[in-house]
Order: C-alpha cells, then sequence, then structure tokens
C-alpha cells in the first residue's frame, strides 16, 4: 500500500515553512521477501562504506552528513525555548556528581589499585598506592585520562590490567567511540610507554603468570572479536601469535582469567545460551590449549578453578535457572560434572565469585537480588538480604583468591549506593563507601513502591515506582516510564541520581520490569525474546495502563524512556498504542530489525539472530519481525512527540537507524506532535566520552520529557 504523501509534500512546502522538521528525500529501495513487499526509501541514510566511517568519521557521505545536520539544527532549534531548561537541568545533573570522586581501592598484593577523578576533569585518572606504610609518597597516576584526552573528541579507556609481578600496564583505549581500540603497555617504573601498540583490538587482554606475555582478543572488519593472539612484551605486534580464532560469525570471544590466576580462559559463547571454554596453564603461556566441553546447542557454562576441581556454572541437564558443578580439572569431560548447587526454578543464579576457602553465588528471584555465601568445606550456606521493596546488590570482585573479604554494592531508588566489605568468616560488615550527593539528598523525602501490573495474558509484571513525598497521586502528576526488556538484562532497581531532576520537578518515574530481561528467572527472558517477543512491548502497555488505572497518571501524560534494545520497544509501543505516551525517548534506538538482521556484514547481526531469529533463510522469522519491526510498521498515525538521539561512530546500533526512524515516522505522522532527532557526531553507543559532556546528553533527553509535559518551568 502506498504511503500518504506528508503534508511537505501535499503543500510543496519547504522545511521550515513546515515547522515540522527536514524531510528526508524519498528514494524507492524495493525488495521481494518471503511474499512481502518491502520499500526501504531513507536506505540511502546507510553510508555504503560505513566500515570506514567508524574508523573514520569525517568521510561520512556530503549527503548524509548534510542531512543529519539539518536534523541536528532542527531539534537545536524546536528545543530553543528550554534552552534555559536545559542548563539549569546539565548544571543540577552535575551538581549531584562528586567531583572528586574515588572508588574504593581494591588490594593486590603489594598494592591498592584504585581509580579517581580531579575537580573538573572529565575523563578517570588510574591509580595506585602502597600498602606498605612506611612509605611517604603514596600515590601514583597509572593513566591519567585528562591528559590523555587533551585534543580528542572522544576518549575512552576500553580497559586496563596490571601483569601479576605489577610492573606493566595494559590499556585498550578508543579515541573515536567506534570501540576499535589501540592497546598501549606501559613500564609501571618509569611510566613509559613501550613501543608495543597494538591495533584493532576489543579490550579484552589478560596477563601469563610472569607478566611476560598477552593474551588479547580483536576485532574483525565487521567488528566482531574473532580471533585470541599472544603477545610477548617488548616484541613487534605483527608477530604475535593467532592461537584461536572463531570461524562462526554468530559468536563472540572473550579472554579472561580464573579467580586464582592460574588459568587462562578463552570463552566462546552466541548472545543466547551456548558456549565453550578453552584452558591455558597461566605458568606456560606457549602450551596447547585445553578445551573444557565443546560447545552444544543450549549448553551454556564458565569456569573458576578450586584446588584438583573446576567449579562451573551452567544450566546443561534443563538447569534453565542454572546450577553449579565440580570436575576434576584434568579430566572436565560433561560425564564428570558433578552437581554442587542445585537448580531451583525461578531462582536464578546469575553469576559467581570463587575464593579459596569461599563460593560466591548472586542470585535473583521475584525481581529481587541476594547474596549466597557457600563454605567450600563444609557446604554451610548463608545469604545477605535487604529489607527495601526495591533495590540493587551487585559483586565488586577483587583480585585476591586466599581473602576472606568480599565487596559489594547495595542501592535503591530512594538510597545513595553504599559500597560494604563482607567478612565471609566472621560476617561483620563494613561500610566502605557511601555515594555522596553534593547538592543534598534527603531519602525520606521520596516514596519507592513495587507494585504487579498484569499483561495481556494474566502475567503479573513487577514494576518499580518512585515519587516525591509530596506528589498528589490522583492522575494529575505526568510520568516517565522507562524500559528494556531484552538480552536477558534485568533493569536494577537501582539509585540514579540524575531522574530527581524529574522527580523534584512533580513527574513520577517508573522502571517497568518486563519480559525479556531475567527480573522473573531465566524463563522471564525466553518468554519474550523470538516468537514471544511482543510479550515485551505488551507488558510494557499492560504496566503504563496499571499505572493509570492506580492514579500514578492519566493516558497520554507519560513519556516512554528506552535505550538500544529498549529503543526497539519505544518503537512497537509508538505504533501500538500511540495515544497513552505524550513522549517517547528513543535513544540509540535499535528500531530497523528486519533490514538489520538481513545484513550478515553488521557487526551483531548473525550473533543476534538467537535473540531475534533469521530473517534471511526462516520465513516464520521473518514474518514474526514483520508483525512487530518499529520501522517497518510505522503508519499514518497521530504519532507522540518522538525524541530519537544516535552516535554516528556507534557499531551496535548503527547512526542510520535513529535517522530512517525519524524520517518514515515524520512522513506518516498525521499529527501535530513533533519528531526529531539528534546524532552525536563524535560519538558511539554510550554517548559523548566525558562525564560532564555526557550530562549534556541527559538534559537533552530530560528537557525534552519535561517540555512536552508542560513541566519545563524553571
Amino acid at each position: 500500500m502506498a504511503a500518504k504523501a506528508s503534508k511537505a509534500e501535499d503543500n510543496n512546502l519547504t522545511d521550515d515553512q513546515t515547522g515540522r522538521g527536514p524531510f528526508a528525500d524519498r528514494r524507492d529501495d524495493v525488495t521481494e521477501r518471503f511474499s512481502h513487499t518491502l520499500n526501504d526509501p531513507y536506505s540511502w541514510l546507510r553510508d555504503p562504506d560505513w566500515q570506514r566511517v567508524m574508523r573514520e568519521p569525517e568521510t561520512l557521505r556530503t549527503d548524509i552528513r548534510d542531512h543529519l545536520d539539518a536534523e541536528n539544527a532542527y531539534t537545536d532549534a524546536y528545543l530553543k525555548p528550554i534552552e534555559t531548561l536545559r542548563e539549569e537541568l546539565t548544571a543540577e545533573l552535575k551538581a549531584r556528581v562528586k567531583e572528586d570522586d574515588a572508588s574504593v581501592p581494591t588490594p593486590d598484593g603489594d598494592w591498592d589499585y584504585y581509580r579517581r577523578f580531579a575537580i573538573g576533569g572529565q575523563y578517570p585518572i588510574l591509580c595506585r598506592r602502597s600498602r606498605n606504610a612506611n612509605v611517604t609518597t603514596n600515590e601514583q597516576i597509572l593513566i591519567d585520562g585528562n591528559k590523555e584526552a587533551e585534543g580528542e573528541k572522544f576518549f575512552s579507556i576500553g580497559g586496563a590490567t596490571h601483569s601479576p609481578d605489577h610492573s606493566l600496564l595494559a590499556a585498550a583505549i578508543d579515541r573515536n567511540g567506534s570501540e576499535y581500540c589501540v592497546i598501549e603497555i606501559r613500564d609501571l617504573e618509569n611510566g613509559a610507554a613501550l613501543p608495543d601498540r597494538i591495533e584493532s583490538a576489543q579490550g579484552d587482554m589478560v596477563f601469563s603468570a610472569d607478566g611476560k606475555t598477552l593474551f588479547y582478543t580483536v576485532l574483525d572488519d565487521n567488528h566482531r572479536p574473532n580471533k585470541v593472539f599472544r603477545h610477548q612484551i617488548g616484541g613487534d605486534p605483527t608477530q604475535d601469535v593467532l592461537i584461536y580464532e572463531e570461524t562462526d560469525p554468530g559468536f563472540f570471544i572473550g579472554v579472561g582469567k580464573t579467580e586464582s590466576g592460574r588459568f587462562i580462559l578463552i570463552d566462546a559463547h552466541d548472545h543466547a545460551d551456548t558456549s565453550e571454554v578453552w584452558m591455558i596453564d597461566a605458568q606456560t603461556p606457549e602450551a596447547k590449549s585445553h578445551l573444557i566441553a565443546k560447545r552444544n546447542t543450549g549448553i551454556s557454562y564458565d569456569v573458576s578453578d578450586h584446588g584438583d576441581k573446576l567449579i562451573i556454572h551452567t544450566n546443561i541437564g534443563g538447569a534453565v535457572d542454572f546450577k553449579i558443578v565440580e570436575a576434576p580439572v584434568d579430566e572436565p569431560a560433561l560425564e564428570n560434572w558433578t552437581e554442587i548447587v542445585p537448580h531451583r526454578q525461578g531462582c536464578l543464579i546469575r553469576s559467581t565469585i570463587l575464593f579459596e576457602k569461599y563460593l560466591v553465588r548472586h542470585e535473583r528471584e521475584s525481581a529481587l537480588p541476594r547474596i549466597v555465601i557457600r563454605n567450600l568445606t563444609s557446604g554451610e550456606e548463608h545469604p545477605i538480604t535487604f529489607d527495601e521493596e526495591a533495590y540493587d546488590l551487585s559483586l565488586h570482585p577483587g583480585y585476591e583468591y586466599t581473602t576472606t573479604n568480599l565487596r559489594f554494592a547495595y542501592s535503591s531508588p530512594t538510597t545513595p549506593q553504599r559500597i560494604y566489605d563482607y567478612d565471609m568468616a566472621t560476617r561483620e560488615r563494613v561500610l566502605r563507601k557511601e555515594q555522596e550527593i553534593p547538592s543534598g539528598h534527603e531519602a525520606e523525602d521520596y516514596i519507592c513502591r513495587r507494585v504487579m501490573a498484569p499483561s495481556h495474558d494474566g502475567v503479573e509484571v513487577p514494576v518499580t515506582i518512585l515519587h516525591r513525598q509530596d506528589t498528589p497521586i490522583d492522575g494529575s502528576a505526568p510520568m516517565l516510564l522507562y524500559g528494556y526488556g531484552s538480552y536477558g538484562y534485568a533493569m536494577p532497581a537501582a539509585f540514579s541520581p540524575n531522574v530527581f531532576s524529574l522527580v523534584d520537578r512533580g513527574m513520577v518515574y517508573a522502571i517497568a520490569h518486563i519480559r525479556g530481561g531475567t527480573e522473573g528467572g531465566y524463563n522471564w527472558y525466553l518468554d519474550g525474546k523470538l516468537k514471544k517477543k511482543k510479550n515485551t512491548f505488551l507488558d510494557f502497555i499492560g504496566a503504563a495502563e496499571h499505572l493509570i488505572a492506580e492514579g500514578y497518571t492519566t493516558s497520554g501524560n507519560i513519556v516512554a524512556q528506552g535505550r538500544s534494545a529498549g529503543g526497539m520497544l519505544m518503537g512497537a509501543i509508538a505504533n501500538m498504542r500511540p495515544d497513552l505516551f505524550k513522549g517517547i525517548l528513543g535513544e540509540v534506538p535499535f528500531v530497523d530489525v528486519i533490514n538489520t538482521m538481513s545484513d550478515e556484514t553488521l557487526p551483531l547481526t548473525p550473533p543476534e539472530w538467537v535473540e531475534w531469529g533469521d530473517p534471511i533463510r526462516d520465513g516464520d522469522a521473518f514474518n514474526d519481525m514483520a508483525s512487530y519491526c518499529p520501522y517497518t510498521n510505522i503508519s499514518d498515525q497521530p504519532y507522540p512527540n518522538i525524541l530519537a538521539t544516535g552516535g554516528l561512530t556507534d557499531p551496535r546500533v548503527t547512526y542510520w537507524e535513529p535517522a530512517k526512524w525519524a524520517a518514515k515516522l515524520r512522513h506518516h505522522n498525521t499529527g501535530d506532535n513533533q519528531i526529531l532527532c539528534w546524532i552525536n557526531m563524535e560519538a558511539g553507543h554510550g554517548g559523548a566520552s566525558g562525564r560532564f559532556d555526557r550530562l549534556k546528553e541527559v538534559a537533552l533527553s530530560y528537557g525534552f520529557a519535561l517540555m512536552v509535559t508542560d513541566k519545563a518551568v524553571s
């Protein structure tokens, strides 16, 4: 069916005359797929040499750059009335940041390692200090991010690790936002950089036990980590030895080591539930790697070592929410796996950390996290729990294996993050740091609630709600409703200082813990992927309807927000129930699902067929995808106000997805609401790299939310 012409085309008006933004050229690009005719009139916004653009942004084709510049200019012009508000928001957000903040030092042998920020500094400073009480001049700066970033438009430390003997530091640096990193190796005795510079690195890297060898992963031209190399420190990187190559484009690879430091691990895994791990003795880095268990579709596992045994976290044997087994180091084949922590339906074992005497597991049940400590000698277990209705717990892995100290972080929507050291033997808990909010924060001024919202099929969806004590819950308040719901990622009910800029202005803030995440166990994820993907969108809609029914807001007074795969959610609900929403924030939104999943050259396409389906070869998967793909399903109807954002060098959600989405929405929108698009021309998936520059992007989104809900009052 031919699309209705836009107002600009009907009246032959220029962009400025319509007041609706720059209308992109429509250049028909018609394909036939499984008896469907698809026309992608904005496909020209995808630079045919996008791989080069990732590395060299200045090579972007001129007509595309002109259009993106026009989009940015229009967005800035339309939001001009809230320019002062955006400045106030940025200042307000910055005032909640402790500028000279520092992490709790992490001990390793004779040193404590930490990162800190300088007042006014945009980037972290990586440091260490001696644990020798007799040392007076204690701090050694390993990398000063502020100095390194001078003259750069983008700067990020993709990863950093020190050698076991503390003499070297390897750091992966990204200087354009594309996530193509350069590994630099520095002599920690004198701070000098070694001539070893490793290009196209991913950021995964680990030293051998003697610190003379570095294992690392590289990205191919399609931005997929596919090789592991072994580098001799001081040698020529062009002579590095390839020790593993992944030939299946649907698999990612990573390199790391066990908690004891005894083994180097090479991990190959898909985007769902299949993995394979190879092991190398860290004392003999040139030795042959040993396979623990070959990949078997649907079986996932990760590995630690403890004496003569391996401790394995796995879903084998139908353990959908995972269990823990052990196996002999010398004979780790599947038939030798013996269960030590059984599977329990609905209680997801998310991860484990192994110490010399203790096994720590991080669980989630009923959308709440829990930490459980297991004595490896006696088998006795005890949990660490908290009492708030909604909260978040996270483990902070350290460097030391023989310690009884476990570090973890706790926060809730009203409680700033607290970092504890917990003695697993004495069960003593010591507060090491509490997040400071320099501009002030009074937890008792706010209310946090956890409610259950019925979805379309009767499943109850957890929703975390935050609002001020004095905000009337009578339907009059606008709401920002956040959602994600993909890849099994659970949205934490954690403290976020930024959201108080909305809450303090009378908005209700809510997180819908929808299917596609793992809040309700691994089945919660399985019920929101592939053929069941629509549950994700319908759960979000159900959450919105329930919050309206409970008087937290009213229909048409909600701003929905989602990022990356959460942007797919935003695009879907915009098509399905635009009446519920006053505005939609789609940040780096994955909205062009069919076209992206049909392009095997894109970085994440083959790995993500297990998440969405393969629309190239599987007609059923194509039809499922065609039924919800946000870009494909845009139709002639009134849409909410929409702000789509992106990054030019984003390898995960390419810049043309938000650009095409906005162009097509603007063409089909029959209402008077605005479709805005803003592309950061100097950044990638995470946006601006500086911690204060990033706040300007938050202020852009929040300013938009306040503007469309008539809360843009200073």
